[in-house]
């Protein structure tokens, strides 16, 4: 039996390829890859079987491959950047396991990791990545664009640094607009990004700029687009993200008061409760609470310490509606209703809350938790965000 290279050259210099990535090449007898990545390695290739493939050629690649070494050969299939990120370490696993192959037994398999193109992009315009990042690419060609625009909310939302991939291309020119479009919902048009081209290649081009200004860059397939945090910075040209010294430290080796080296910080996980204690001491509502801590109400209300969690959210919600009461909100109705008294009637599986003349229906299925605290009583869906809240026994 023969083996397989899985081989990531990183973004394309020769200096920023692996010393094994370069060994697996010499060593294989057929190299296989996109026509532009076998360009990239050409002087690597004298004396090989060379085959070349396409875009949308990738399974063809995978089955190549196999047949080689099936046969005995020794075949590098190759990526730039990581073969094992948004490369073809994914596919040919995938195509392995469905010809019944394992590990250990006939073809040998072993993936040789590179300098992905989100590190590569970083490390010319400064340090972007210092502390909290996700990747995410923009191609819909094979994931539905309801995927990607959840996973863009998702990374917004919890002020990831961003590193975007497959931005923009001769067909899909509308994705970079509606990624800027969603972060700038949760981020400051201000925001900095750098957009690098071709990183490490001879047509290299970095340019740092805004979200705001994004989708007026000029971007394409070879573009990697790096979108800050709220901490992210650019001085003297260089995108930084601050890892979070400044929090502890007023000086180097000056701790601030209340800190401890080597401890979590005042506002780390076992401090935390306290803090959202007193913003409801505070007046605060706990929906005002996940608002600013940019959390849903789920881990606001399992963090304080008096919210009781209810056993029984169906019959919970028929108690408090039995009872009358004022509804406070649903999803992100934040207002303050009388509800009529009634019994819960559910409908598979919807259920209607009478309001004056007039009712709202609620899909009781979604009913994942329900919480005390104090008089009110919040109910909320699998992921923690809240679906109603009702202040009972007060109509009127």
């Amino acid at each position: 039996m023969g083996k397989i290279f899985l081989v990531g050259f990183g973004p394309g210099a020769a200096p920023q390829m692996t010393e094994r990535a370069r060994q697996a090449i010499d060593e294989a007898e057929t190299v296989i890859g996109y026509s532009t990545y076998i360009q990239i390695v050409a002087d690597q290739l004298k004396g090989k079987e060379v085959i070349k493939k396409g875009m949308t050629e990738e399974l063809d690649r995978c089955v190549l491959a196999y047949e080689k070494a099936l046969a005995g050969g020794k075949v590098a299939l190759i990526s730039s950047g990581d073969i094992g990120v948004y490369g073809m370490a994914g596919p040919m696993y995938e195509y392995l396991f469905e010809q019944g192959w394992q590990p250990g037994q006939g073809v040998e398999v072993e993936v040789v990791t590179g300098v992905t193109a989100l590190c590569a992009a970083a490390s010319l315009v400064g340090a972007p990545l210092t502390h909290d990042f996700c990747s995410i690419s923009l191609s819909d060609l094979l994931t539905p664009w309801a995927v990607i625009a959840g996973r863009l909310e998702a990374a917004a939302r919890a002020d990831f640094v961003v590193a975007l991939y497959n931005p923009k291309s001769g067909r899909r020119r509308g994705q970079i607009i509606e990624a800027a479009r969603i972060l700038l919902k949760y981020r400051s048009p201000q925001t900095p990004v750098a957009v690098v081209k071709s990183a490490y290649r001879p047509k290299e081009r970095i340019v740092c700029s805004t979200l705001v200004e994004l989708a007026e860059q000029e971007i394409g397939m070879l573009t990697t687009v790096l979108i800050g945090n709220s901490s992210s910075f650019i001085q003297q040209g260089l995108l930084v993200t601050p890892r979070g010294y400044a929090n502890k430290y007023s000086a180097p080796g000056q701790l601030k008061a209340g800190e401890e080296a080597g401890k979590s910080l005042s506002l780390g996980l076992k401090s935390w409760p306290e803090r959202l204690k007193k913003k409801l001491d505070q007046g605060q509502s706990p929906l005002q609470i996940a608002q600013g801590e940019r959390l849903p109400l789920g881990e606001i209300l399992f963090a304080l310490e008096p919210a009781q969690s209810v056993p029984d959210p169906l019959a919970a919600l028929q108690s408090a509606l039995s009872q009358g009461g004022r509804l406070i909100c649903m999803g992100r109705l934040k207002t303050s209703i009388p509800l009529a008294a009634q019994e819960l009637a559910p409908q598979n599986p919807f259920c209607a809350i009478q309001i004056g003349s007039g009712h709202i229906s609620l899909n009781t299925a979604q009913l994942a938790m329900a919480y005390q605290l104090g008089e009110r009583l919040y109910w909320l869906d699998p992921q923690g965000e809240v679906l109603l809240a009702i202040a009972p026994g007060r109509a009127g």
